[in-house]
């Protein structure tokens, strides 16, 4: 009987629990959850008898996979998987998957609460804005920005997308306009929705060069990975520029500077919330759950990160 721990310092809800620990049951795998853990050493003594690990944003390096001997699969229960050290990972051909699109449709609402929270001042009670008929663009084309896309056309928004990997044929298909460059995105829409993983191409990549071409009144925002930001580009035009406002649900390593001295202009989320909802939890755990199933009755590694 294989064995999958579930490994969540951030556990998933009740209810996507009791649906993984079911499917995993009814295939007659063993399935053991390691929550709320507290240091590195219980995190290793729930791994030690693990042949599939499901993750979060857990941390799974070096040192974690030593301590799994028997494992043979890891699958991060989302999109993004820079948690996950991978060449370590390769060098014990432990196969490596996420659950791409699952907590696609969460991360787009998640894009305007925010924009809607900054537009509307806080909820202060003073004059805001509305976000008809302002021009959004889509940094990445991928599952989460086509759900954007959807949602900003029902705000009656003026939708642009650059994606380098994406056909522009692809994306005029949903109406939306594609641009030939990331520098004319920023330069055309006042509105930016950031959704780039976190590569050693992208990491730093939005910095003081994209910042000096946004138009009046811009809006960034980004739910995607906070290491894509140049944060210190972005300070130095948060100064200069008393138009601009940056909101995410990842806090800054600058986080308290941000807060005292662009007050009204800066707003972080308590924790990262893309994926903090019940229907994501459940799509990514489940998806998570079913890929593991099917990779050791099938062979499957449809959607493995590391070949």
């Amino acid at each position: 009987m294989n064995k999958i721990v579930v490994l969540t310092e951030k556990p998933f809800a009740s209810d996507a629990v009791n649906k993984i620990s079911d499917i995993a049951k009814a295939e007659k795998f063993d399935i053991k959850f390691v929550e709320n853990y507290k240091t590195k050493e219980e995190a290793y003594e729930g791994v030690k008898d693990a042949e599939a690990l499901i993750v979060r944003s857990d941390i799974v390096d070096k040192d974690l996979i030593s301590h799994a001997p028997n494992l043979k699969i890891v699958v991060r229960a989302g999109a993004g998987y820079d948690n996950i050290d991978l060449n370590a990972c390769t060098e014990r051909k432990i196969v490596v998957m996420n659950t791409p699109g699952q907590n696609s449709n969460a991360v787009a609402e998640l894009v305007f609460g925010l924009l809607l929270y900054m537009v509307r001042n806080y909820f202060d009670g003073s004059t805001g804005t509305e976000l008809k008929g302002k021009k959004i663009g889509i940094h990445a084309y991928g599952n989460v920005g086509k759900h954007v896309a959807r949602i900003a056309k029902g705000f009656d928004m003026d939708v642009y997308a650059y994606d380098p990997f994406v056909n522009s044929d692809e994306i005029k298909k949903d109406n939306i306009t594609p641009l030939s460059s990331v520098e004319e995105l920023y330069q055309t829409c006042q509105i930016i929705s950031i959704h780039i993983p976190a590569t050693n191409e992208t990491i730093k990549s939005i910095n003081a060069k994209l910042f000096e071409k946004l138009p009046k009144n811009a809006i960034i925002v980004n739910t995607a990975r906070k290491e894509v930001i140049n944060e210190e580009d972005l300070i130095a035009y948060m100064e200069k520029r008393e138009d601009i406002k940056y909101v995410t649900d990842i806090q800054m390593d600058h986080h308290s500077e941000m807060i005292e001295r662009f007050p009204k202009r800066y707003f972080a989320t308590a924790k990262k919330l893309g994926a903090q909802t019940k229907e994501a939890n459940n799509n990514a755990g489940i998806a998570a759950v079913k890929q593991i199933i099917a990779f050791f009755n099938h062979g499957d590694t449809t959607f493995q990160v590391n070949k």
